[in-house]
């Protein structure tokens, strides 16, 4: 277990404190398992979403919102308006970027979803 404890999922205070093989919150009485709460973080984590709150999955096709300067390569720029096809979700993108896919006209590449719309 960490040195820090997690806020409690009831509430939100941080004042939680372990009681044998739970945590409880002094606030508003909340009790729950180290093991459930773990569950809880890595679920939250995991829920990536577009620019204006979609949430994105595998094989989602979006569009791009804001024109995106391509560094590296060929440089270049993708155009606002640029429909991607089929993006993968990834974790462990270079920085910030969540999205690795096929742009028409750069090839592979990762993108941030603060830059692309799920088409609905």
């Amino acid at each position: 277990m960490s040195d820090q404890l997690p806020p409690c999922p009831e509430c939100a205070q941080e004042f939680t404190h372990p009681q044998g093989a739970l945590l409880v919150c002094p606030m508003c009485g909340h009790e729950w398992s180290a093991d459930e709460s773990s569950e809880v973080d890595a679920a939250a984590t995991t829920e990536i979403k577009d620019s204006v709150g979609n949430a994105l999955a595998d094989g989602d096709t979006v569009t791009i919102v804001k024109t995106v300067k391509v560094k590296g390569g060929g440089g270049g720029v993708i155009k606002i308006g640029t429909k991607v096809r089929n993006i993968r979700l990834i974790s462990d993108g270079v920085g910030d970027h969540d999205i690795d896919a096929k742009v028409p006209d750069f090839g592979q590449m990762q993108l941030k979803s603060s830059v692309v719309k799920k088409v609905l």
